[in-house]
C-alpha cells in the first residue's frame, strides 16, 4: 500500500488525489442571481446534505488566490439565496456548458439553451428541465482555511421548497433512483450514473 504525507504534495496532487478517492460525489446545479438580476448557473461537486432538521445541505466554492471570485459565492452572500437542483444524465453536456468561465454578465442559462421557473419562496429562478430543484436560503457561511489563508467558502443553504418531478417521486415521500438517473462526478473530466443499486436492510440488534 501507498502512504503519502500530503505536506511532501502540491495543492494540485492533493487535489487530484483526494478528489479521485472520493466518488462517485453528488453534484448540486446551482442557480444563483447577482444584483444586476443576471442568473447564473454552475455545477459543484464537493457537495452534500448535511443536517435533515434543521434541512441543510453544503456546498463547497473555491477561492482564486484567496479572492471570492466565482459567481455562485458572489451572488448567495450578497443575495442570501440560491437554488440546488439534482443533474440527471440527460442534461450533462448542458451542464458542462456552464461550467466554462463566462463573464459575470452572460448567463450561462442562456448559453447553455436552458429554461427559467419561478421559485416559490426565493427570488432566484430554478432551471425547468431539471427533475429536482431544491430552493434555498443561505443558512451559514464559512471560509476554510488556515494559517489567515482561505480557499474556499463553504455555503450552507437551507432548504425552504422542494419541486420533484411526478416522474420520480413516489409515494410516501421518497424518490425514484433510477428514474432520475443522477449524474455523479469522478476525478477529472469523467462522471458516473447509477448502475447496479444494492438493497440492503439495516441490521437490527441481535443478542
Amino acid at each position: 500500500m501507498k502512504t503519502i504525507d500530503p505536506k511532501t504534495l502540491n495543492k494540485q496532487e492533493n487535489y487530484k488525489l483526494l478528489s479521485g478517492s472520493i466518488i462517485p460525489r453528488p453534484i448540486a446545479f446551482v442557480t444563483s442571481q447577482n444584483e444586476q438580476g443576471v442568473i447564473n448557473a454552475a455545477p459543484y461537486s464537493f457537495f452534500n446534505m448535511i443536517s435533515a432538521e434543521p434541512l441543510l445541505v453544503a456546498i463547497s466554492v473555491g477561492r482564486i488566490d484567496g479572492e471570492i471570485v466565482k459567481h455562485t459565492a458572489k451572488n448567495a452572500l450578497s443575495q442570501k439565496e440560491f437554488v440546488v437542483h439534482i443533474v440527471d444524465v440527460d442534461l450533462i453536456e448542458q451542464m458542462n456548458q456552464t461550467s466554462a468561465p463566462y463573464k459575470e454578465h452572460i448567463s450561462e442559462i442562456d448559453k447553455a439553451n436552458l429554461t427559467t421557473i419561478p421559485s416559490d419562496k426565493v427570488s432566484v429562478p430554478g432551471i425547468k428541465e431539471c427533475k429536482i430543484r431544491l430552493e434555498c436560503e443561505l443558512f451559514d457561511h464559512i471560509p476554510l482555511g488556515e494559517n489567515g489563508e482561505y480557499h474556499n467558502d463553504l455555503l450552507i443553504g437551507k432548504v425552504v421548497q422542494y419541486h420533484i418531478d411526478h416522474t420520480v417521486y413516489q409515494d410516501g415521500n421518497k424518490i425514484d433512483a433510477q428514474a432520475l438517473n443522477p449524474l455523479a462526478r469522478l476525478s477529472g473530466p469523467s462522471y458516473s450514473t447509477l448502475d447496479q443499486p444494492i438493497h440492503l436492510e439495516r441490521p437490527t440488534e441481535t443478542e
